[in-house]
């Protein structure tokens, strides 16, 4: 049995998980992060309706991938620690085009 929309546009490109939204960009990691936790909440607890849940779901996997862009983008600026000359060690800043390198330089 096949069902059929009113509207078969009507959910194409309405912010879904490959929409970039400005309101979940503008969000911290840590907002971002405990929204999508609630929003995993809710949608276990159930009792919504196909259409919210549906809703909810396309948001919590915009979430995670904003979550996930923000750790990626932060794992790049972590300081990589390089053995200095003498025993040393020295803190040295990985950009994203040595990321793959390693620390000679």
């Amino acid at each position: 049995m096949t069902t059929e929309r009113a509207n078969p546009n009507e959910s194409i490109d309405q912010g879904g998980p490959s929409t970039a939204d400005p309101a979940i960009e503008a969000l911290s990691f840590d907002e971002a992060f405990a929204e999508l936790r609630a929003a995993v909440a809710e949608l276990e607890a159930g009792g919504l309706s196909l259409e919210e849940t549906i809703a909810r779901t396309e948001r919590a996997v915009a979430l995670q991938r904003h979550c996930e862009r923000l750790l990626g983008d932060a794992e790049l600026r972590v300081k990589q620690l390089v053995s200095r000359p003498g025993g040393g060690l020295e803190a040295r800043e990985i950009v994203a085009d040595e990321a793959s390198e390693g620390p000679e330089r």
